[in-house]
């Protein structure tokens, strides 16, 4: 099976490392648990569990049970699909009745022919991450979380695809618009506490080719920060990755030591963020140049919606991309693959945060 996997993918002794170190990664976990077993044994262990199971749903019951009953409605979009430039729009229904919570996404687009479909566990998991959210402190992170809530996903939409749809894009980008437009939904129910909606993208970046240095094949990947929603009472952090990316930006100096790659700009994209009582986080400026000719993919949204300000504050500044090409630059689409020449760079510019409430005059 290894073997099946590895010679249909690109860095093969990096992704032989990867897996090798997840399958180490499972046994230690295995190792762990047996030994709880062994200490406790399987009775006493399985209590502990289920106590802690029960203990995440009674917080996520007490969090639901906060916000006022009712009905929020809310829709969002992505830009498009890669494959036509229709947008792919996502709309929410949530409905709160004391401890228990329903987010059916009925009315979402049909799945699409681009690579931005999601699968029912990704909607699943970004419901799961808004929600945690609201409960503000600490709990264990186990499957009573969504014990009181009920995910409603339409079988063959963009939010719960069926073979044969593609689905790349779902866990990087749908993802992030499932957040957006859950958010948009619950803040008129507690408008309090939700932000604005923040850069609402990954900015996926992928360069391959030839590192001219080894004589192998090099496929570098990173997704961009950009700017934070700006919140009720303060204003959104600027270059930062949030919701649904966890992940950070490579260093420049590690970048350019293993890629035949040099960052020649990153910096903050100044006064990106939406304008309000409470300014949006600006997003990031990236230009990447390649030394040797290369494949550059690009996966990213934001690019004709903007983030949405809420309670009175603007929008962010929609994101924008190009590559240069001797000095001269040339706008791309939001995805898409474009073939590098050695001295092409290209540059992103990502969104920035909504803003919240009416500036002051």
């Amino acid at each position: 099976m290894m073997r099946l996997v590895l010679a249909n993918v690109r860095g093969r002794a990096e992704r032989r490392a990867d897996f090798e170190a997840q399958i180490g990664t499972l046994k230690t976990g295995a190792i762990r648990l047996i030994e709880i077993v062994e200490r406790r044994g399987v009775r006493q262990a399985t209590r502990y569990a289920l106590h802690l199971m029960a203990y995440s749903a009674r917080l996520m019951c007490r969090t639901i049970a906060s916000i006022p009953d009712g009905e929020y409605t809310a829709e969002d979009a992505l830009d498009d699909d890669g494959v036509s430039d229709a947008e792919v729009k996502i709309r929410v229904r949530v409905t709160i009745k004391g401890e228990r919570a329903r987010v059916d996404f009925t009315g979402s687009q049909p799945q699409v022919a681009g690579a931005v479909n999601a699968v029912e566990a990704i909607t699943v998991s970004a419901v799961s991450y808004v929600f945690r959210c609201l409960v503000g402190g600490d709990v264990p992170a186990s499957a009573g979380l969504m014990e009181p809530i009920e995910t409603i996903a339409p079988r063959g939409t963009v939010v719960n695809a069926e073979h044969p749809a593609s689905v790349a894009g779902g866990n990087v980008e749908t993802s992030q618009r499932i957040v957006d437009v859950l958010f948009k939904a619950l803040a008129k129910a507690l408008p309090e506490k939700i932000p604005a909606a923040s850069q609402g993208t990954m900015n996926n970046l992928t360069i391959g080719g030839i590192d001219s240095r080894t004589n192998q094949e090099f496929s570098y990947y990173e997704t961009v920060a950009g700017g934070m929603g700006a919140r009720p009472h303060s204003h959104g952090m600027s270059a930062v990755h949030t919701h649904m990316t966890n992940s950070l930006n490579t260093p420049a100096e590690a970048l350019e030591y293993a890629y035949p790659l040099r960052v020649r700009a990153y910096s903050i994209r100044k006064n990106s963020g939406g304008r309000g009582m409470h300014k949006g986080g600006d997003g990031v400026v990236r230009e990447i140049e390649t030394l040797v000719p290369a494949r550059m993919s690009l996966l990213s949204d934001r690019r004709r919606r903007a983030p949405y300000g809420l309670d009175g504050g603007e929008d962010g500044e929609k994101g924008r991309d190009a590559i240069i090409h001797h000095g001269r630059a040339r706008a791309i689409k939001s995805k898409g693959s474009w073939q590098l020449e050695a001295g092409d760079r290209v540059r992103i510019e990502t969104p920035g945060g909504g803003g919240y409430g009416k500036e002051k005059d």
